[in-house]
């Protein structure tokens, strides 16, 4: 049997590769506010995908852990406008039910896995064609 990883050694864990650029290149992530002990507010890009109306984008998201983070997803809001199917187009809040990790969330996933899902979810061929709000409108 595995030892649990507490919740703060985890989001340590995930600060530091976040902030050493250790994950995927087209997707990062970091503290919002350096003196944030909970490390609880956390931001996020992803560089829109290759062949699809997201190429040359760049999307800003805020990532809110929770107390029973990494045993419950994070909530998931997109800053940068966009139209997907998984986003509230009213908030720019990412439905967890509609999305493939967040729907079958595992203690192991991260939220670089979340943030590789997105892009993933951008390039599908029914969303990568999706006509977007002009680049750099947010949500208020």
């Amino acid at each position: 049997m595995s030892a649990t990883v507490p919740r703060n050694f985890r989001l340590l864990e995930e600060l530091e590769k976040g902030e050493k650029g250790l994950g995927a290149e087209a997707c990062s992530y970091g503290l919002d506010n350096g003196d944030d002990l909970l490390m609880s507010d956390w931001n996020g890009t992803i560089l829109g995908p290759p062949h699809s109306v997201h190429e040359n984008r760049i999307y800003s998201l805020k990532i809110h852990c929770g107390p029973q983070y990494p045993d419950v997803p994070p909530e998931i809001s997109f800053v940068s406008k966009i139209n997907l199917p998984c986003v509230d187009q009213r908030n720019g809040k990412v439905d967890p039910t509609k999305l493939p990790c967040l729907v079958q969330w595992k203690r192991e996933f991260t939220m670089e896995t979340i943030l590789i899902e997105l892009r993933r979810y951008m390039a599908l061929p029914q969303h990568k064609k999706i006509s977007q709000p002009a680049e750099g409108t947010t949500y208020s």
